[in-house]
């Protein structure tokens, strides 16, 4: 083993691997820890393609409609079973397993039914709530609620045939206060012509109890850092300087695990102007700036996931698995203009190179101030060759206070025309919801940064694929698509992207390495500017958590609110207010009178005058959107002139489904 330019520490060990003659709830659960297994071509083989609520009204980016976005309550059709009205989520031929879900709604009083193998009573039946992100089959981390997204891990198989269906639906309302805002994906893999697959069955599922939760434990405490990582010495770098190390052997080999540490006076601009290089068996593979190649994005942003982790102490941690026949070289880059200091280390294993053996790709493109009017299809990534994608991380800086995600994915592989995945936003691919600026890690996505309201300024998500995993035998595409809610502003995007590939599978129309560098050099912006909410009738003293933000009333025309109209704050938690400035007219004691909102997800607050207590708490919950009129908060006794009226969230209803706060009026009497 060759050790050349500093020190590298290697470690051998043994990776078998075990193709399964008959897919199983058991083979995919040990399939979905098996780093190994996603750097081989599948065997046996299969395509990953996806159902979901996209907008049946894009049909072709020729036509109008490309960009419709009513992606809510769309259905393959309707039908009647065990005299039930249902509506039809996916209906695939098998032999195949669904691998991954994501859903939200804005209640969950709906039921799922899976049926399998042309069963006319549903294999599983629950509540789509507890199903998915509940624990009906299995808990976390398989399911899971993440920033309003419900997703679900948990690998369903079926031999011949699978149909899911929801109940609770009404079509009928659409466009009314009544409308049913259900949104779904469904990832699932259809395997080759007789493959023996086991259907899923709650016995198989008590069976798998203890695999289960291995798999789990497994899931959330993958690999420590490198042995020898804490006595390891940082390397100053200077400005345009690289170094490489380079391992040869005579036998096939894999890097399975890198890590990385870097200091430097402008950390936030070390990690995007310090770039990753890899050549594997003098072939090209990774380039990729530091920060998001490790899914930080721009600047520390820690999360720990199965593939990628960033610790509060910068060390960062991959373990993609990167097999070579002979030799592989790894480079750092300091493209930036100052120093950077660095220490990393590296674990190398043994490997078998077969034929279903590939490399493993890592790129990056970035573009700044574009447009969001008109919307259009931004591409990640398009390949030419055979492989398997494997993951991204989308790093943006939105310029302007609204929602940036309202764009879908879409994913065309092997020459299709209309993209076998399709999506309803980019949240939901990235399995959170409702343009949340909460932070999340998991292990297979995370949303390490995201500022606000609604995503104003940086964020970082990210997404790694394993039984979800997407092969393509010719070629493979990734759009997604630039969609705001409203608003003309503008964004920058930048996307790592990460797939594995036979040799000479290569990058098409892609950014050349010069382009890469010229876009990654550029200063890095990360102060974002405090974003003043501009609400008519309130005077914010400063930016406040999550969003608050002017919200036109629907019920009875709004005729229960003065104008029609609220301030709605919403993604606050306990423990967060908000601090308005009012101003007095008169000195004296004086009645505090307001007007709030009532609502299903509104949360109990308490309300503060300079700082003061000022009553008692108010619980805003109720079964449907109510105006409360005019209500006496509490008594003061000040001078006239400016003050501070402040309102904190102190917990919510039990049967509130968040944290809201609505306000109509104040005044004083």
């Amino acid at each position: 083993m060759k050790r050349l330019l500093f020190l590298f520490a290697v470690c051998v060990f043994t990776t078998p691997f075990v193709v399964a003659q008959t897919v199983t709830l058991s083979t995919l659960l040990d399939e979905m820890i098996d780093r190994s297994a996603v750097a081989r071509f599948p065997d046996p083989a299969y395509t990953c393609k996806q159902f979901s609520s996209y907008d049946r009204a894009a049909t072709s980016p020729d036509e109008p409609g490309w960009f419709a976005n009513s992606d809510n309550s769309q259905f393959l059709r309707e039908e009647t079973n065990g005299g039930r009205q249902e509506w039809v989520m996916m209906d695939a031929e098998g032999p195949g397993a669904i691998v991954r879900w994501w859903i939200t709604t804005r209640n969950y009083d709906y039921t799922i039914r899976i049926y399998i193998d042309g069963t006319t009573e549903p294999v599983i039946e629950a509540n789509c709530g507890e199903l998915i992100g509940g624990d009906h089959l299995i808990g976390a981390p398989f399911s899971a609620e993440r920033a309003g997204g419900r997703n679900l891990y948990l690998p369903i198989p079926y031999a011949k045939h699978v149909k899911i269906t929801v109940d609770g639906m009404k079509p009928e309302a659409k466009g009314t206060p009544d409308e049913v805002y259900f949104f779904y994906i469904i990832n699932y893999r259809t395997y080759a012509a007789g493959t023996t697959v086991k259907p899923f069955s709650k016995q198989e599922l008590e069976a798998n109890r203890e695999r289960l939760e291995q798999v789990g434990t497994t899931l959330l405490e993958p690999l420590a850092l490198t042995e020898g990582w804490e006595t390891n010495s940082f390397l100053t770098l200077a400005p345009g300087e690289t170094v490489s190390t380079e391992v040869s052997e005579s036998q096939a080999l894999v890097l399975d695990t890198l890590c990385v540490q870097l200091e430097a006076e402008d950390l936030v601009q070390a990690f995007r102007s310090t770039m990753l290089k890899i050549e594997c068996d003098d072939e090209p593979t990774v380039f990729c700036p530091v920060g998001e190649f490790f899914g930080s994005g721009v600047g520390l942003n820690p999360h720990k996931g199965w593939y990628m982790e960033v610790r509060k102490d910068g060390a960062m941690i991959s373990r993609w698995r990167m097999p070579f026949r002979e030799k592989i070289k790894v480079s750092f880059e300091n493209r930036g203009d100052q120093e950077v200091k660095i220490r990393r280390s590296t674990r190398v294993t043994d490997w078998t190179w077969d034929d279903r053996s590939m490399y493993f790709h890592a790129a990056w493109r970035q573009e700044r101030d574009i447009p969001v009017r008109p919307e259009r299809d931004w591409e990640y990534i398009r390949l030419s060759g055979q492989g398997v994608y494997v993951g991204d991380v989308l790093s943006l800086l939105n310029h302007q206070p609204n929602w940036w995600g309202e764009g879908d994915e879409k994913i065309y592989v092997d020459g299709e025309t209309f993209p076998s995945h399709f999506g309803t936003g980019t949240e939901d691919y990235y399995g959170y919801a409702w343009c949340s600026t909460k932070i999340f890690e998991a292990p297979f996505h995370a949303q390490p940064r995201a500022e606000g309201p609604r995503c104003y300024g940086r964020v970082t998500n990210l997404r790694v694929r394993s039984l979800d995993a997407i092969p393509f035998l010719k070629d493979f595409r990734f759009d997604m698509e630039i969609w705001p809610a409203v608003g003309k502003g503008k964004v920058d995007y930048s996307a790592a992207t990460f797939w594995y590939g036979k040799p000479g599978t290569r990058i098409v129309d892609g950014p050349t390495q010069d382009a890469v560098v010229a876009e990654a050099i550029l200063p890095v912006s990360y102060q974002t500017p405090e974003f003043m909410p501009d609400v008519p009738g309130f005077v914010f003293k400063n930016s406040p958590p999550g969003l608050a933000e002017q919200q036109r009333i629907h019920k009875n025309g709004g005729k229960d609110w003065k104008d029609g109209d609220q301030l709605c704050w919403r993604g606050g938690r306990p423990g967060q207010r908000i601090d308005l400035y009012v101003d007095l007219e008169k000195s004296g004691p004086q009645k505090v009178i307001c007007a709030l909102t009532k609502a299903p997800d509104y949360a109990i607050v308490r309300f503060y005058f300079n700082d003061e207590e000022l009553g008692e708490p108010i619980d805003l919950y109720a079964p449907e959107i109510t105006a409360t009129g005019e209500i006496v908060i509490g008594t003061v006794d000040v001078p006239a002139g400016r003050h501070v009226l402040s309102v904190e969230i102190v917990g919510k209803n039990e049967k509130s489904r968040d944290h809201t706060f609505g306000f109509d009026t104040y005044r004083f009497e």
